[in-house]
């Protein structure tokens, strides 16, 4: 097992580089991109101050000299290959570039916003499995009774309502009409000139909206993934072996039962490691919270390529180290698997 464990480390480089060569190539072709957006700005500006000073036969208002410059400022100026190289080069030293729009380094950009993202998905795992494992295991024994029907429907009531929306009429509710909680921002202005309680009870009352509306949607999948599986596994012949040879109904759910029901919550707890820091940029901009999937986004729709390669990069090495927890977990969870 160590050595499968080893070999999946290893891959972790190549994979990295596959997918990075993948979307470097996509900033370098897609059309709309800064220098195109530089171009734009100044005609805009030109047109707006009267200038009207445009190069013979290129219609635009940059000069040759003025475009080799932006060329080489944007690092367009070399081929994808020789360009994508300078990047990787960059990449082993920790130097992912410089941003387009904050005119900061990008892993300075990043680790503003990252701490952010990381409380939220935290908190927002901790609460899941916390509440959603007794949940499962309770609808499971007491499966067709009240308590599972009412669970039932207010989990997929909470499961088909978009975060976004449901932050829209959380604010409305709590925050405009009853004032209970602020309207947005991860803390107040005034956090840093509080005591050490004050910090706490400003960030919990700045937490409470954006966390109800990231965990509605985990708490389903999750809640009804434990009770099925446990389902199946209290209906196996193996358990109705072990109680008709007299162990108890509790132990026969404990200590075999439990088990097995653990494996696909193992198969995707790697996962919600990229979940930690993405985020949800809907509900990143329903409270105004500057995280790291606010980041994301922003920067393709500003056309900062550098941050977009930083954003990709770390969740491309997330996920595919989540992958690796996630059959280590299997492993842990199940005896039978052994990886070779």
């Amino acid at each position: 097992m160590r050595d499968y464990f080893i070999r999946r480390l290893l891959l972790i480089p190549p994979t990295l580089l596959g997918v990075t060569i993948i979307v470097f190539a996509i900033t370098r072709l897609v059309p709309g991109g800064p220098l195109e957006r530089a171009i734009m700005e100044s005609q805009q500006f030109d047109a707006a101050s009267g200038a009207g000073t445009q190069v013979a036969g290129q219609g635009m208002a940059l000069s040759d000299d003025q475009l080799q410059k932006l060329r080489e400022y944007y690092g367009f100026d070399k081929p994808i290959l020789i360009s994508y190289l300078d990047w990787v080069g960059k990449v082993i030293v920790g130097d992912l570039g410089s941003s387009y729009r904050y005119n900061e380094p990008v892993w300075d950009v990043i680790q503003q916003r990252f701490p952010i993202s990381l409380y939220y998905g935290l908190v927002t795992l901790v609460i899941t499995y916390v509440v959603c494992i007794p949940l499962g295991i309770l609808k499971a024994i007491r499966h067709r009774t009240f308590v599972d029907n009412v669970s039932s429907i207010l989990i997929f009531v909470g499961y088909a309502i978009p975060g976004y929306a449901l932050g829209s009429l959380l604010l409305l509710y709590f925050s405009v009409r009853l004032e209970w909680f602020p309207m947005g921002g991860f803390v107040s202005y005034a956090f840093e000139e509080k005591d050490n309680f004050g910090k706490v009870m400003d960030l919990v009352n700045h937490s409470v909206l954006p966390l109800i509306c990231y965990l509605v949607g985990s708490f389903a999948l999750v809640t009804l993934l434990l009770k099925n599986h446990l389902l199946d596994n209290l209906a196996a012949d193996y358990i109705r072996t072990a109680i008709a040879k007299g162990v108890s109904f509790r132990q026969a759910v404990t200590r075999h039962a439990m088990r097995n029901s653990f494996i696909p919550i193992a198969t995707t707890f790697g996962q919600n490691i990229t979940l930690l820091v993405s985020g949800s940029f809907l509900i990143e901009t329903i409270f105004d919270i500057d995280g790291f999937g606010l980041l994301g986004l922003t920067a393709i729709l500003d056309r900062d390529y550098p941050v977009v390669m930083g954003v990709v990069l770390l969740a491309s090495f997330l996920l595919l180290l989540g992958n690796i927890v996630s059959d280590f977990l299997v492993a842990l969870v199940d005896p039978r698997i052994r990886f070779q």
